[in-house]
């Protein structure tokens, strides 16, 4: 395997929270892919490393579930391993992701507005219950980065 073999960049959603405390979302890239061993004994791999101190976990969205208007309490990769769920920001806009796909749930800070939106709102889509990996940052190094800053 050799670095002409790494992917060039990886598309995901970015939800941040703009100067005007409203959500928005930008499609953006992961890249700087580097070749190495995760351990001792693994075969090497294209891996990015994205935090030093953190932790991960799987979350279970049952069919018909929804999650009211919430920022996410700390910020966070959530990638869908199977099924499929929606993410709307303040702004209006809806992102569908499906398994396989990933976003960055980066809105802290957002405002309440008059008629109570803040954050985002987040449903489970399709016929089959959702299952994503939760992957975040025991610290602060990850809050309000702007879109893009994983490129």
């Amino acid at each position: 395997m050799s670095d002409s073999q790494a992917p060039a960049s990886e598309n995901y959603w970015h939800l941040c929270t703009g100067a005007d405390g409203i959500s928005r979302q930008k499609r953006c890239t992961i890249s700087q892919f580097t070749l190495g061993r995760l351990g001792e004994r693994n075969s090497p791999q294209f891996s990015r490393g994205l935090m030093q101190d953190g932790n991960a976990f799987v979350t279970y969205l049952p069919v018909g579930w929804v999650g009211p208007w919430h920022e996410n309490p700390e910020p966070k990769w959530i990638h869908v391993l199977r099924g499929a769920w929606s993410v709307t920001s303040m702004d209006g806009q809806t992102a569908v992701m499906k398994a396989g796909e990933y976003s960055y749930g980066g809105d802290q800070g957002c405002i309440i507005t008059p008629d109570g939106l803040t954050g985002y709102l987040s449903a489970q889509v399709v016929d089959e219950p959702c299952m994503q990996l939760i992957i975040q940052r025991n610290d602060q190094g990850w809050r309000n980065l702007p879109p893009g800053s994983f490129d």
